[in-house]
């Protein structure tokens, strides 16, 4: 996977692939999490490689939201001239124990040319993770989507300054709607309440107890 062709571009994913011992551990991963069933039927076979800054997600690593700030860099196995459809959310809001705002959609963009997320449209900006105090753990998954043809969103764009309409979301539903059909690729990550925090819901439009 990845090697380049002779004309400089890299050879694409053809056909099925087989899943090798890092995709089996993506599984039982998201198995032994929880995410499947709680966000997913199905876990994705892949590793989606996530950095934040200086460090790395590493399937159910715990991180803090201080270091989880700023949007990370993603990377899958991509096809050329394939798009994408990446998502970031948090199946635990308000807490693991009680998730009745459960799933809180952290970052959504759609239409990535293989792994440029850069060039893909922006449904939703990225907000950085922000448990409640007390709440323990939370965790953050991110999955990547291949998308049959280009798709015309019909989402509100969401800023990183808006949190209104971003919990009680289904990202099953979403795929659904849109024929995504299960993640290609995945990861995820744990962290709870830090000092943060409230500079994040202070940035927020829409007001949320902090």
């Amino acid at each position: 996977k990845g090697k380049k062709r002779k004309n400089g571009k890299k050879k694409g994913r053809k056909g099925k692939k087989k899943t090798g011992k890092d995709g089996n551990r993506v599984e039982a991963k998201f198995k032994e999490s929880g995410i499947v069933p709680d966000v997913l039927d199905t876990p994705p076979k892949e590793k989606a490689e996530v950095k934040f800054d200086d460090v790395r997600a590493g399937l159910g690593k715990t991180l803090t939201p201080t270091e989880t700030k700023n949007q990370p860099k993603v990377k899958w196995p991509a096809e050329d001239g394939q798009l994408y459809t990446l998502v970031m959310l948090d199946p635990d809001t308000p807490s693991r124990a009680d998730p009745r705002y459960r799933q809180w959609k952290h970052w959504l963009v759609g239409n990535i040319p293989a792994n440029d997320i850069s060039s893909g449209d922006v449904i939703s900006e990225y907000i950085s993770p922000i448990p409640t105090v007390g709440s323990g753990l939370h965790r953050y998954v991110i999955l990547v989507y291949e998308q049959t043809k280009r798709l015309d969103f019909d989402e509100p764009r969401q800023t990183s300054a808006s949190a209104r309409g971003r919990g009680v979301w289904k990202v099953r539903a979403f795929a659904e709607k849109y024929e995504l059909g299960d993640p290609v690729a995945g990861n995820f990550f744990e962290a709870e309440w830090d000092k943060w925090v409230p500079k994040v819901y202070d940035q927020l439009a829409t007001k949320r107890k902090k």
